[in-house]
């Protein structure tokens, strides 16, 4: 069954389909590879029993395909909702919250006939770019499993990597799908803000920062997901009409433009071999028919930086007052959740309506930009896979990190924008460990960017020419800290 399994979700969906595999023997197949490959990473959590999972693929066999996920296991993030399952955000406060309901997303899956085995591993809460908890412990890389996954969506880029499923979804305010995309040497879709709604529930109109999306080990994948993902929420303000992008992601690319951003003039320390990955695979790109122009900082980053850190603490604060507010759970907060939520609470009214000034700012200039470029381009991340056992990277050579998350500055200037921006594997560095390139685009032209990431795909092949290793006989990864 191995090769069903190296299959990306739409063949595995075809197989199914055409009957040449049924549901309960992809079912057995992937709950050997997780018995097989999760010990050694983590990626994986909250697995549901067997027996109620076969009987589940059963069901499925015997019944009409609702959608193209039909009979597909699914892990989903573990910040959304599953009926029945646990939602731990990765937090004690948490552990033990049994959802009542899918979350929206999650029930157009189930509409699509998914069948839910477990949970994806993330940060407590999701905060930072390192997938390790108190709940379930840390995610190890799928490329060296003592060195960080990413996140907040590390689980489920691990397990894609691994080849415990097939496709997956993951959310994204600071680089979430990003990150963990590029050093999982898979693909991870930011869509443009609005694309994939979320609950219409509580305040809707003032956070516009964080998205869910897909993750796969090929672009289409990532279509046929974002297909079931997207759409409108009446309830819900600012969202996106329907596209079909399966349909129209084969497309030619030659002749379009895309703008390399480096490390923004400077402003964003790099560790070394990072550009120089991204560089020679940027010009792969040339192959294909696309220019390629290194440009110059668009904007002052240090202001960038200021609106995120207001505007991400004011939105954090919101999230997670509640929990703060509480004595005995403020007390189970780790210490860069309650400085979020602190943050957050000192903001005046003047500085929130300044970060959003630099916030409109930077869009216009961007889409001044998009006038001239189809994409923008930029590393999915600061530094290589840092040891698992190291909370967050204190320092870029001889740049000191003022917070704990400062080393994925790289992300943000399309995440503050609500731009699309989808992450691309670059190849491997010189300790043999992977990285991404980033490629953003204007809002609503998530097409464009998943035509561009096909070709790409097409052309490099990175997920099967340099698959995951096995690591069977390791030790589970250790909690960090």
């Amino acid at each position: 069954m191995d090769d069903l399994l190296d299959m990306g979700a739409l063949e595995q969906a075809q197989a199914l389909d055409s009957r040449a595999v049924s549901a309960e023997e992809l079912m057995r197949a992937t709950l050997d590879r997780i018995a097989t490959r999760n010990p050694a990473v983590n990626a994986i959590v909250s697995l549901r029993d067997a027996e109620t999972l076969l009987a589940e693929a059963r069901t499925a066999d015997s019944t009409p395909r609702k959608g193209w996920l039909h009979g597909l296991p699914l892990a989903v993030k573990d910040l959304a909702n599953v009926t029945g399952l646990r939602t731990t955000m990765g937090s004690p406060i948490t552990a033990r919250q049994i959802a009542r309901k899918d979350d929206l997303f999650v029930a157009r899956m189930r509409a699509a006939g998914a069948v839910f085995i477990g949970k994806t591993n993330t940060p407590e809460f999701g905060l930072g770019s390192h997938t390790f908890n108190p709940v379930h412990g840390a995610t190890g890389n799928a490329y060296d499993p003592g060195r960080s996954a990413g996140g907040s969506s590390g689980g489920a880029a691990v397990a894609l990597a691994c080849r415990m499923i097939a496709v997956a979804d993951g959310s994204d305010m600071m680089g979430s799908l990003r990150n963990p995309a590029g050093w999982n040497n898979v693909y991870g879709f930011r869509p443009s803000w609005g694309r994939v709604p979320d609950e219409a529930e509580g305040e809707t109109f003032l956070h516009p920062l964080a998205t869910n999306g897909p993750m796969a080990r090929n672009p289409r994948d990532l279509a046929a997901l974002l297909d079931v993902l997207s759409g409108p929420e009446p309830h819900r303000p600012f969202t996106l009409p329907k596209e079909p992008f399966l349909k129209r992601i084969a497309a030619g690319v030659s002749g379009r433009r895309i703008a390399w951003l480096g490390d923004w003039g400077g402003a964003y320390a790099m560790e070394p071999g990072v550009l120089e990955t991204c560089e020679a695979a940027l010009a792969g790109f040339a192959d294909l028919g696309v220019t390629v122009e290194a440009v110059d900082a668009p904007f002052d980053a240090g202001a960038i930086w200021q609106s995120w850190l207001d505007l991400r603490a004011f939105a954090n604060a919101n999230r997670l007052g509640p929990l703060y507010a509480n004595p005995e759970w403020r007390a189970q907060l780790k210490a860069t959740a309650i400085w979020e939520i602190e943050t957050g609470h000192k903001l005046s009214i003047e500085a929130v309506q300044a970060a959003s000034l630099t916030r409109s700012r930077w869009y216009a200039r961007a889409a001044d930009l998009f006038q001239t470029y189809d994409a923008l381009v930029l590393p999915t991340a600061q530094v290589w896979p840092f040891p698992l056992a190291q909370e967050y990277p204190a320092a870029i050579g001889p740049r000191a990190m003022d917070t704990y998350h400062r080393w994925m500055e790289v992300v943000i200037p399309a995440s503050l924008l609500g731009l699309p921006a989808l992450a691309v594997p670059a190849g491997f560095g010189p300790q043999g460990l992977p990285m991404g390139l980033q490629l953003i685009g204007p809002h609503g032209g998530d097409l464009g960017l998943l035509q561009l990431a096909q070709a790409w795909h097409e052309a490099t092949r990175w997920p099967e020419r340099r698959p995951a290793p096995v690591h069977p006989s390791m030790d589970p990864p250790a909690r960090p800290g």
